[in-house]
């Protein structure tokens, strides 16, 4: 029998009740798989390509004493103000997170959410509604296994 992997979900807390949805759908679906999993609190999702940064250096330096992550899951909401301060968030945090999946074979399940209103974050946040959150770890999940597949990681 294999060990459960572990994964990481990074949580964007700048809107909380919007952040508690996505990661009530993402845990959901770990809790369901049998993944173990923990979580981490940044205070937008600007921070979340750093926050996972940190993670692979502590596996790096062998800082991480159960084996490291195997995967991550990133959610966070970004909304449109009276500015286009949301573009320049949600495209760089973006373009960061694919650097970090690309450069060191991350599996990532993505689960920011950039919307025009707070209704409609809402509504792609909600367990009941499109559930981003859960969305976002079976994505994980299936680059988790997509690399298994590869043999990028042990069967």
């Amino acid at each position: 029998m294999t060990q459960p992997s572990r994964i990481l979900i990074v949580e964007a807390r700048f809107y909380e009740d919007i952040a508690d949805e996505l990661a009530k759908g993402a845990v959901a679906v770990l809790d369901e798989t049998g993944e173990h999993y923990e979580r981490v609190a940044v205070p937008g999702v600007f921070e979340t390509p750093a926050a996972v940064r940190f993670a692979i250096r502590s596996m790096e330096m062998k800082a991480v004493t159960q084996g490291g992550y195997s995967g991550f899951i990133v959610l966070g909401c970004v909304i449109r103000g009276e500015t286009d301060h949301n573009e320049y968030i949600s495209r760089s945090a973006i373009q960061a997170l694919m650097d970090l999946t690309l450069t060191y074979s991350i599996s990532l399940g993505l689960g920011v959410l950039t919307c025009n209103t707070r209704e409609q974050a809402l509504e792609r946040a909600s367990v009941e509604g499109r559930n981003t959150g859960a969305k976002a770890a079976r994505a994980c999940l299936s680059m988790m296994e997509l690399k298994k597949d590869l043999f990028l990681v042990a069967r």
